[in-house]
């Protein structure tokens, strides 16, 4: 599964770790977390998300 990081402040979306805080469970791809979802660290919204190199 691949990774993505947001544009803003270069955090990383790990679907192996997904992010419990927000409910996401771990193994959760990119393409299924909520529309709604934002950056755990800074608070962008998903569509700041680009795919990892």
């Amino acid at each position: 599964m691949k990774k993505y990081v947001c544009s803003l402040c270069g955090y990383e979306y790990d679907p192996a770790e997904g992010d419990n805080d927000t409910g996401i469970k771990p193994g959760t791809p990119f393409e299924k977390v909520p529309s709604d979802w934002i950056c755990p660290v800074c608070g962008a919204a998903k569509s700041e998300f680009e795919p990892a190199d």
